[in-house]
């Protein structure tokens, strides 16, 4: 017998290719193009000035031409077009993430130079030129926020235990349900104004304190949490709950024991975004929680309780200069801003942490 040699066709789909890594290295080499563009086109110098949105965007137009021209060449038509549509897709990732890398990089840039021990240990009290930090607005921030947080999530998830476990799409879950869905969309003035109110006809008008603000902020993140985790619960397999009723666990506690551990990575998340909903916030805060270059510990002071939040520092210094040195405003202002991001990462970072700790352990096979 004979055995014959098959040879691969001159066309097959495993020749012709460029080497590994090329599409990573022109990527790089096109990011970097458009950086030395950009660094020529930045006459003033200043990196605050540097256009990073512009660099990634036309470093990914680079990337397409040059990534088509050396697969046309090197390949074929055909796996062009398929690395065409790949950086096209990659592109439209770019151009999204675009506003919050630009973002980024002049809140970083412009914040880190007020960004010291000093800003986060003294107050403004008695500043009225250069120096001075937010200590009092960090304290305020994380008082207020901490405050709507124990306030929001306790009744938030309850609600949506309501929903999922017990209404069962009655009358009133459906009238719960549409009431969050319009407490969803009030403008955050709104809860401000209400709660103003509130407090205005039970203590009296012009008084403003730190429970007002997180009362506002409460009115804002309860129907977050409330949808966040009514769709977390309602993804935990029947199965699961089955399960435990027929080992005759009451219903209360197949909720606290199966239910809750189970979604729980879910419902972290969901009270993450509320309360990165509302950190920012300031209208509300202006009119409940006031403001103040004086460090207050005490969200219940009725007199002299005002209490400033990082949001209101950041917009009082910037709409209101110090007119001697309008410059150490802007950059306190900048601080702050940046501040407040580092505190909503590090709570990203602090609730998946929880979420990894506390959530099912999957036995391996």
């Amino acid at each position: 017998m004979t055995t014959a040699t098959v040879s691969a066709p001159t066309g097959a789909l495993t020749s012709g290719r460029l080497p590994k890594g090329t599409a990573w290295a022109v990527l790089a080499g096109a990011f970097v193009l458009s950086a030395i563009i950009f660094a020529f086109a930045n006459a003033s110098g200043e990196v605050a000035d540097f256009n990073i949105a512009g660099t990634l965007f036309v470093g990914m137009v680079i990337y397409l031409v040059a990534i088509m021209l050396l697969s046309t060449i090197a390949e074929s038509r055909r796996h062009a077009t398929d690395r065409l549509m790949t950086g096209l897709v990659s592109t439209a990732f770019v151009i999204a993430c675009l506003p919050l890398v630009s973002v980024l990089w002049t809140v970083i840039v412009s914040g880190l130079a007020r960004f010291d021990a000093e800003f986060f240990s003294f107050s403004m009290r008695n500043i009225t030129g250069e120096g001075g930090g937010a200590v009092h607005a960090i304290w305020g921030t994380l008082i207020i926020t901490g405050l709507a947080t124990v306030i929001s999530v306790p009744i938030g998830l309850m609600t949506s235990i309501y929903l999922v476990e017990y209404g069962r799409g009655g009358r009133l879950a459906k009238a719960i349900t549409f009431f969050v869905d319009v407490m969803t969309g009030i403008p955050s003035i709104v809860a401000g104004l209400f709660i103003y109110s509130v407090f205005a006809l039970i203590i009296g008008p012009g008084v403003r304190m730190g429970i007002m603000g997180a009362l506002a902020l409460s009115v804002l993140m309860i129907p977050v949490v409330v949808r966040g985790s009514e769709e977390m619960l309602r993804i935990v397999p029947n199965e699961l709950r089955e399960a435990s009723y027929a080992l005759g666990v009451p219903k209360w506690l197949t909720i606290v024991k199966v239910v809750l551990p189970t979604s729980i990575a879910g419902i972290t998340t969901s009270i993450m975004l509320s309360i990165a909903r509302v950190i920012g916030e300031t209208a509300p805060l202006l009119l409940t929680a006031g403001y103040t270059n004086n460090l207050q510990l005490n969200p219940f002071e009725e007199s002299n309780g005002q209490m400033m939040t990082l949001p209101v520092y950041a917009y009082t210094q910037y709409m209101y200069p110090n007119a001697a040195n309008p410059d150490a405003s802007l950059d306190r202002a900048w601080a702050a801003a940046l501040t407040l991001i580092v505190i909503v990462m590090a709570l990203n970072l602090l609730a998946r942490l929880i979420a990894k700790i506390f959530a099912p352990k999957m036995s391996g096979r």
